[in-house]
């Protein structure tokens, strides 16, 4: 059993290729980088290669410390893609964007061969929507490349505990076993609660928020990936693509709470709302 983090204590986390990224005394923006054509938000906006990479120089230029690429969407109900077509719309952007910037980039990708192919071609970061679960091998991936890891937390395909942080911790038990029995070293290793995957209802949302610095008994950095989730759909009336006033709220109310990474559409709004909320931790 870990100790229990203090989120806002300077912590490296360990990535591939040599680098590194300190987590703690200020948050952190990963901009979301979907090349699909059916994300919940933005599919079909970015789905080719030359549209990507364009839109990912712009994240980095409006302060995203993190590119996270994604080729399948993982919204509710949408169609899985063979890993060959996966890689064939993120290899490019990838290969691109670390030959022409120095910028952290992750591979959003629950496969264990997709993730190994995006580390060789410049990513730095394995972002596993399935928390290792899904395909375990991706660990191995994880522990010979050297790559960070962010292990998300889902509720998908199995029955969940009563009490959202105690399913947290039963699920993050499971994936953090299969990860130190891969030999995952612990400051490689993020955590994603993983808003709104298969929790249903807006009040389970909330909670998690509410609750959120429970998690930090895990002893691992977290994530935050509110970004234009349905439940702020639920609280503000408005449909996705108009939600990231309200994400740059929960950025700023989960900032506080001690999350260390956001995992954002829009890059602006969420790095002003970090602005605010990172002065008002540093004057603690």
């Amino acid at each position: 059993m870990r100790k229990t983090l203090e989120p806002f204590k300077p912590a490296r986390w360990q990535l591939a290729h040599g680098r590194f990224l300190e987590l703690g005394p200020r948050g952190h923006i990963m901009a979301i980088v979907n090349v699909t054509p059916d994300s919940f938000s933005d599919g079909g906006l970015y789905a080719g290669a030359e549209a990507a990479i364009a839109h990912a120089l712009v994240c980095q230029e409006e302060g995203a410390a993190i590119l996270d690429i994604g080729g399948e969407s993982t919204r509710p109900g949408a169609d899985e893609v063979s890993a060959d077509e996966e890689l064939a719309r993120i290899l490019p952007v990838i290969r691109t964007l670390a030959e022409k910037t120095d910028a952290l980039i992750s591979v959003d990708t629950y496969r264990a061969s997709t993730a190994r192919a995006a580390i060789e071609a410049g990513a730095h970061i394995i972002n596993d929507v399935w928390g290792l679960q899904r395909e375990p091998d991706i660990a191995d991936v994880t522990a010979r490349t050297g790559a960070g890891v962010c292990i998300m937390h889902t509720g998908r395909g199995r029955t969940q505990r009563a009490d959202i942080v105690e399913d947290e911790r039963a699920f993050f038990a499971k994936s953090l076993d299969i990860a130190h029995k891969a030999g995952v070293a612990p400051e490689h290793i993020v955590l994603d609660p993983g808003f709104g995957f298969a929790k249903e209802t807006t009040d389970i949302n909330v909670e998690l928020m509410n609750r959120f610095g429970e998690l930090f008994e895990l002893g691992y950095p977290l994530l935050a990936g509110t970004s234009r989730k349905r439940f702020l759909g639920n609280l503000t009336g408005r449909e996705a693509a108009e939600r990231d006033v309200a994400t740059a709220a929960t950025t700023a109310l989960l900032r506080m709470a001690g999350a260390a990474i956001f995992r954002v559409h829009n890059v602006k709004a969420n790095r002003d709302a970090l602005a605010v909320a990172d002065a008002m931790i540093e004057m603690r």
